[in-house]
């Protein structure tokens, strides 16, 4: 008997990818190769289009030109991604059932398990039976996670993830991508925050109206950026 590898989404490649709508172009041949390893860190202003790269990786929006393929395959099943939006929604019930909602394949005792494993990893062992709409903001931001993680994703793509949260649920959630990204599961992470750019990413992509203006590992990107766009935005100076 052959063994096989595990068929993988990686490496994720994004080919002169474009998104345009109502006669705006909001992706512009964008071409980024993303490969096992830490989290690549997407940066940028407000309306560079870090969400929509996002969502188009995670299969949710169709391409106007261009091509993605996940290990590969330009059709690949999306049951090995999963995505965390900055908002995400609660289903009105337990936070236990939440996550039971995403567990498609395990049942019983092993299910239960699995949810218990799911809310320890992210901080929320015994937050079982809560309800998950009266959790705090960045409770249910780690439950949003633990929901994702269900999933067991070879890529988990995090949305500006701790954008409205304290420092210390901030802190929580970048523990928990820390722990996600050493079990082997690749990140893609949108951030408004530099230092958070430079805390967890491996590689940090620049996006600024719709193009990728530069991708490079974290150290590089931070000591010796490559572009002026790049230089300006550590600076903390707008890009326009």
């Amino acid at each position: 008997m052959s063994m096989r590898a595990p068929v993988s989404d990686l490496p994720l490649v994004l080919t002169d990818a474009t998104i345009a709508a109502g006669g705006v172009t909001i992706l512009d041949k964008v071409s980024l190769t993303l490969d096992a390893g830490p989290p690549t860190m997407l940066i940028g202003p407000n309306g560079s289009g870090k969400t929509t790269l996002l969502r188009a990786a995670m299969g949710l929006l169709p391409l106007s030109s261009g091509r993605i393929s996940w290990g590969g395959r330009d059709n690949a099943s999306p049951a090995r991604r999963a995505i965390v939006f900055q908002r995400p929604a609660m289903l009105r019930r337990s936070a236990a059932a939440n996550i039971g909602y995403a567990l498609t394949n395990a049942t019983g005792a092993s299910r239960a398990q699995r949810i218990d494993e799911l809310l320890a990893l992210v901080g929320l062992a015994g937050f079982g039976n809560r309800p998950a709409r009266r959790l705090s903001g960045g409770e249910q931001q780690r439950l949003a996670l633990a929901r994702a993680l269900a999933r067991d994703p070879a890529i988990l793509f995090l949305d500006e993830p701790t954008a409205s949260l304290d420092p210390a649920s901030t802190k929580a959630i970048e523990d928990i991508i820390r722990a996600v990204a050493a079990r082997g599961v690749k990140v893609v992470m949108s951030t408004h925050d530099l230092g958070q750019a430079r805390r967890l990413g491996g590689d940090v992509a620049l996006l600024h109206r719709g193009r990728l203006i530069e991708h490079t590992p974290a150290e590089e990107f931070f000591a010796q950026p490559r572009t002026h766009e790049a230089r300006n935005f550590i600076a903390g100076e707008l890009l326009v």
